[in-house]
């Protein structure tokens, strides 16, 4: 079983837990998604950011 390193949304601290061990928050990845040239919405993506700025 491989383990990846997890991060609590609310404390920011890092586990290999699917739980935070202090605040029992769901863990997520911290690893951006992977990057592929088929990307169906990345134009979208790309026009939110244009207007966030």
């Amino acid at each position: 079983m491989t383990r990846l390193i997890r991060k609590c949304p609310d404390d920011l601290i890092y586990t290999l837990r699917e739980l935070c061990p202090v605040c029992g928050t769901p863990t997520v990845t911290p690893h951006p998604a992977p990057y592929s040239p088929e990307d169906r919405y990345g134009e979208y993506r790309r026009k939110a950011r244009e207007w966030t700025k």
